[in-house]
Order: structure tokens, then sequence, then C-alpha cells
């Protein structure tokens, strides 16, 4: 039996399951953690939660007895977008990860605008306006606000690829969550060095970014003696949850479309070209690049 783990690292709690090669569910769990509202249009998460869910949740699929650990052979991971995980030299977490709903950064996403040269020049380099929900603005709220923490930041991770750290022991993300970092040129699939400049923020504490199905790195002994799967287990770049969604949908040509209502929000995801993906940038649209690698 050839069996694949998928995880998903989402803002109320996160699941994971177990499928065999047609697709069939083995096994699935869950583990449910709180978020912190310090004030008001503040979101704010300790990433510890993510791995502690993590560890419970792969234990528990792997305890159902549908499978042995020794016929998992890759791990997919998802989750939510846009979340600052900020890492020290050693590789420990430094503050609170500010999330995808935290709306405190107006004023950096104002000045991200001016550095880049403008709304246009922005959305040319990386085809995305800058949005109070994106990555780039809350490190520029950190540098702004808590220097002396801005100062330690040696790396800077997205959710769920900071569990893929805490798997693997490796620096990476992939192309569709890294879209929503408001740093990533979107077209060309890699982080835009030009802005980078502009913004005046170090490429290194960028991981190295991958398409979604590649390869990303191995489940370490450490990680495998805290959940179970066995060392040397391959895991993919994943992808960030709408675009993961789209890929479970079916939405992987162009011309497909969907739309997706939420409490919070709603989103539309449908594959198009360079110059359309441009043109949506332009219009006010976040644009993202698709899971499947194309």
């Amino acid at each position: 039996m050839s069996v694949t783990l998928g995880i998903d690292i989402g803002t109320s709690g996160t699941k994971t399951l177990a499928i065999d090669e047609r697709g069939t569910i083995l096994a699935s769990a869950s583990a449910e953690y709180p978020c912190s509202h310090p004030h008001p249009g503040w979101s704010e998460q300790d990433p510890e939660l993510w791995w502690d869910a993590t560890v419970q949740t792969l234990q528990a699929v792997l305890a159902a007895g549908a499978f042995t650990p020794a016929d998992v052979k890759g791990i997919g991971l998802s989750g939510q977008m846009h979340g600052s995980v900020l890492l020290d030299e050693t590789g420990s977490v430094i503050r609170p990860a500010l999330l995808w709903n935290d709306q405190r950064t107006a004023a950096e996403c104002r000045e991200i605008e001016e550095q880049a040269g403008g709304r246009a020049a922005l959305v040319k380099l990386v085809a995305n306006p800058a949005l109070t929900g994106f990555t780039a603005p809350k490190l520029f709220w950190v540098r702004n606000h808590e220097p002396a923490n801005w100062d330690r930041v040696r790396q800077v991770l997205l959710p769920k690829d900071y569990v893929r750290y805490r798997l693997t022991g490796t620096f990476a993300t992939e192309v569709s969550d890294a879209s929503g970092t408001l740093l990533l040129d979107v077209v060309n699939r890699r982080w835009s060095r030009e802005l980078l400049g502009k913004l005046e923020i170090d490429p290194a504490l960028l991981p190295p970014c991958y398409e979604s199905p590649e390869v990303s790195g191995v489940v370490s002994e450490t990680g495998s003696t805290a959940t179970g799967v066995p060392k040397g287990t391959p895991v993919v770049g994943g992808g960030g949850d709408q675009p993961a969604g789209a890929v479970g949908n079916g939405i992987v040509r162009r011309g497909w479309s969907r739309r997706r209502w939420g409490p919070r929000e709603w989103s539309s995801h449908t594959p198009t070209s360079r110059d359309s993906t441009r043109w949506a940038a332009s219009s006010g649209v976040a644009t993202r690049c698709r899971a499947p690698g194309t």
C-alpha cells in the first residue's frame, strides 16, 4: 500500500488525513487552537500551536490502524496564507505570528507603494496591490514598531512552512503561498529581488521557493521522533489553502473558474495568461501562482 498524508494548518485548527493511491480516505484527525486579538483589528497566533496540533493529528492518524507507518510515501502541506513567522538565528520564534486577517498595516501598505514607485510600479513587479493581509506589510510593521524584534529576524516563513521546518529542519516555501507575501514576482514565479531592494529587505530572510509538487525536504530524525512518520519521508511544496482548494475543485486549466464565499472573505480562482494576471492586479485583484506548477 502507498499512503500519502495531507496536513492543513488552518486558522482555527489543523487537519491531517491519509489517503491511498485511489484517493480513498483511510484516516483523519483534527485539533483546534485559539487566536489572540490583543487590540481591535489585530490577529495573532503562536506557531507552536500549529506544531503541537500537527504532532497530535499525525500520531492519531498513524494510530488508527488502517495502514503502517512504513506505507507512508509522502506528505503534502496546505494552510492559512499570508501569516508572518519570524525566526531568530537559532530557528526559534521571535514573536506571535501576525495572521492573514490582521488589519493593523494600512500605513505600511502606503509606505510599500511609495517605496516601490507607486501602485502601478508595484503591480508590475509582483502582480499584486499592497493589501493589509499580505506578509510584506507585516514585516514593515514589525520593523517600524518593534525594531528590537526586527533586528533578531534571520528567517521569515509562512504558517505551513513553519510546520515544514519542524518536520524536516529545512527552510522552504512554494509559489502559490509565496504569491501572498507581496514579495514574489508572480508572473515569473520567483522572489522579486528588485522589489526586495526597494523595500530594503534582505533576500536571505526568505526561504527557497519550490513548485507545489516538488520535494522540498524529507522528515528529519527529530521530526520522526515527534510524529512517528518514518525518517526520510518526502515532503512536497504543497500549497496555500485557497490555491490548494482550487486544485481540489479541479480548477487546473485556463478558462475554468471557481467562486468561494466565506464568513470573512470571498475568492475566485481562474487560471490566466501572464498579461491577464497583470491586468487583474492593476484592477485591485490579488493574484496567485497556481498550485499544480504550471
